[in-house]
């Protein structure tokens, strides 16, 4: 009995060290070494370069009933990345001159050469993993792919004061996967990118007009019947109106800018703040485990040589039982710690809200208030144009009923 009992406790010591070595497999990121942008050396003519517009990124808060136990998210703090997180990303492509015009867009703007959109799939201070889609006018996906980084714990170190953003490696990548694309496409793909573009945004506001100038096909993917003709008037007055709409798109870009900098401190202690108690709750996480097994490995060692063997060994058995029962007390007593360490991260995740100031517009015959979301004050604004565009055209509202 007493080979039985050795054999089934080097079983369960064995157990031990897989399980400890497998909870201690997450690695402690030490480098703050950044991917740099790849900057576009070569002059682009201007009828190749395509204009890109970053949408408000989806805050992933539709899979939280899927997310592991242990996984903290805070709704607000999500609904905050998805607006910042572009910025970051418009930065990045900005720097690799690539490109024409790069704007964080609302979610309703679609009117633009090549349009990225992104899903947060995880984001708490030590690892950001974000879905991007890259798709042009035509309807051509690019890529879509998911991008992970971890962060170094020199990010946010107070001492080395590095000012760098904890995870711009993942957004000079996404700009340099978009430029490796672009860079696959001929002038004429180009150039007929930024026609359909355009021709989407005319059908937009005028379809009976411009209807037989695109067609789809059973994929959805765009192609063009005809041009307009040059000098057009019609056209004319669809560039005026896209004109507008960009100017309206570049004075969101000051509130994104502005929103960005007022959130960057903040967001930035709390991300320190998140990181701390990542690896806090993991720790402790990993040592109520190892408490819990060697605890049962007690019990289960003293229940075997409390049945067994000699008196000696029967007493020996005895107290690995009371051992093991005062270790996995010590181990459940731990996991309540970590709960405490989720209830600081809940405490800090009131910090960051969103918001947006009333947008006052100067027309030539009155001044128009826009207030909302941002997603709100971009469709007012575009049933406005609307309402311009049929003034133009010499068609009042009342006729147009």
């Amino acid at each position: 009995m007493m080979k039985k009992f050795k054999f089934y406790l080097l079983v369960l010591l064995m157990t031990v060290i897989s399980m400890t070595m497998t909870a201690c497999s997450s690695v402690d990121i030490k480098t703050t070494k950044v991917v740099p942008v790849t900057h576009e050396l070569d002059d682009i003519p201007e009828s190749e370069l395509l204009d890109v517009g970053i949408r408000i990124f989806q805050p992933g808060l539709e899979r939280l009933d899927e997310l592991d136990e242990d996984e903290i998210v805070f709704p607000e703090i999500r609904i905050a990345e998805a607006n910042y997180f572009p910025h970051l990303l418009m930065e990045s492509l900005q720097n690799s001159a690539a490109w024409g015009a790069v704007r964080v867009v609302p979610r309703k703007h679609d009117s633009v050469d090549v349009l990225i959109k992104g899903n947060i799939v995880k984001s708490d201070g030590e690892v950001l993993s974000i879905n991007i889609e890259a798709i042009d006018s035509l309807g051509k996906i690019w890529f879509s792919k998911q991008y992970d980084q971890k962060a170094s714990r020199y990010s946010y170190d107070k001492k080395l004061k590095v000012s760098k953003e904890p995870f711009q490696n993942m957004y000079n990548l996404i700009a340099n996967d978009l430029n490796v694309y672009r860079k696959k496409l001929s002038a004429n793909e180009l150039i007929k990118i930024r026609q359909v573009a355009e021709l989407k945004f005319a059908q937009s506001f005028a379809p009976q007009m411009f209807l037989e100038h695109l067609t789809t096909d059973n994929s959805g993917i765009y192609s063009i019947n005809r041009l307009p003709a040059e000098g057009d008037p019609m056209m004319a007055r669809i560039r005026q109106v896209r004109e507008r709409d960009y100017l309206f798109v570049d004075t969101l870009q000051e509130y994104y800018s502005r929103y960005a900098k007022q959130m960057e401190p903040p967001y930035l202690q709390w991300r320190r703040e998140s990181y701390g108690e990542v690896l806090a709750m993991r720790t402790m996480e990993s040592k109520a485990m190892n408490q819990k097994i060697f605890g049962a490995v007690a019990i289960i060692a003293g229940i075997i040589g409390a049945g067994n063997g000699s008196g000696s060994v029967r007493a020996a058995g005895i107290v690995g039982v009371t051992a093991g029962a005062y270790i996995l007390k010590d181990g459940y007593e731990r996991d309540a710690e970590s709960q405490i360490h989720i209830e600081v991260l809940q405490e800090l995740g009131d910090s960051l809200e969103a918001s947006i100031e009333n947008n006052v517009v100067e027309l030539e015959d009155r001044t128009v208030t826009l207030s909302g979301t941002v997603d709100n004050q971009y469709q007012q604004w575009r049933e406005i144009l609307q309402n311009i565009y049929k003034i133009n055209q010499g068609v009042t509202l009342n006729e147009s009923h």
